[in-house]
């Protein structure tokens, strides 16, 4: 069974290692995480700069930076492994079964062509539509991501759209193909504030109706407290917790998770003060043995500091946290007779 019940997954990662490979030794970027994605479900992976979250969703899509590589682990996309596919099996999922949408909409559109040349492009080339219903659903998708007069602006070119038009765009581009997968990272951190809930409120709900599942990718808790079924919070390349959004932020198990709350400005809160975690994510060749959080936690005793926590259910999530190890029965222990 997954861990999004018995439903079959979307996405399974498996035990996940990414390392980087240089002349000091190898450096381990992603440190055996594990997590599901369930059909139309949205999947919040969150965490400070570092902590692995882009470099989870680039090895998911097969574009890890050399000398970067999984080392370790599988990748499933609806029960098929993806992440030992060749090159070109792998570039025809990338669209097709999976759409993407970057933090920076310029990385995702070609300033040369216009959005629909790009748009039915994309449509052609995975669906076989011929060019005039290519052209047809391209400027359907544009009209559904809020674009207005979509039949004219079809034909403009990227340049000629503002930051938060560009990403509705760079939307309806990742949903072209019907994909049953959608990476989103970071796809409102280059916007305006006020620009930034619509994109996410797009991208919600055009993923809801085009039946697809998310994995959105951000640093925001806000966001996610907003916007997800589940989050996964990484810290130093490991799951720290995985759980249902309300749990989670309501009652987070994690002392890491705890204060990635404490730092988000509550309204009805009389204490104008924000909370701070100590210190900072420590660097790849810099990971301390135990729980890589231990330096910074006040929580932590001496296994966090000698032994590494796997993630151990809680409730309705899983928490990478010697402090929440189910007691010991005493009156179930075994001892050696006299």
């Amino acid at each position: 069974m997954s861990d999004t019940g018995h439903v079959e997954p979307v996405l399974s990662v498996r035990r996940l290692k990414v390392e980087f490979p240089t002349r000091r030794g190898v450096l381990r970027a992603i440190d055996d995480i594990s997590f599901d994605i369930a059909p139309g479900e949205v999947l919040g992976v969150v965490g400070e700069s570092g902590a692995g979250k882009s470099l989870t969703g680039a090895a998911i899509i097969g574009l890890l930076d050399p000398p970067g590589r999984i080392a370790e682990g599988q990748i499933l996309l609806e029960g098929k492994r993806i992440d030992d596919l060749p090159p070109e099996a792998m570039r025809r999922i990338r669209g097709r079964r999976i759409g993407m949408v970057f933090q920076d909409p310029l990385t995702s559109l070609n300033p040369l062509y216009t959005v629909g040349r790009q748009i039915t492009e994309t449509i052609r080339t995975h669906l076989g539509l011929g060019q005039r219903a290519a052209r047809k659903r391209a400027i359907q998708l544009l009209d559904e991501v809020g674009i207005p007069a979509a039949g004219s602006r079809i034909d403009a070119y990227p340049h000629q759209f503002s930051g938060g038009m560009r990403q509705r765009v760079v939307i309806a581009l990742a949903l072209a193909a019907d994909p049953v997968m959608v990476i989103a990272d970071e796809p409102t951190t280059a916007l305006d504030v006020s620009v930034q809930a619509q994109i996410i409120g797009v991208l919600k709900r055009m993923c809801r109706e085009h039946g697809a599942s998310v994995m959105l990718i951000t640093h925001d808790m806000g966001v996610i407290a907003e916007t997800a079924d589940r989050v996964c919070v990484l810290y130093s390349g490991r799951i720290a917790e995985i759980g249902p959004v309300r749990d989670v932020v309501q009652h987070p198990q994690h002392p890491y998770t705890a204060g990635l709350m404490g730092s988000i400005p509550k309204l009805d809160h009389a204490d104008p003060r924000l909370k701070q975690i100590p210190g900072s994510m420590p660097r790849l060749d810099r990971i301390p043995a135990g729980c890589p959080f231990n330096p910074r936690c006040s929580e932590a005793f001496a296994k966090c500091i000698l032994s590494r926590p796997e993630p151990m259910p809680v409730d309705n999530s899983r928490v990478a946290c010697w402090l929440r190890e189910p007691p010991v029965d005493a009156t179930t222990r075994w001892e050696e007779p006299a």
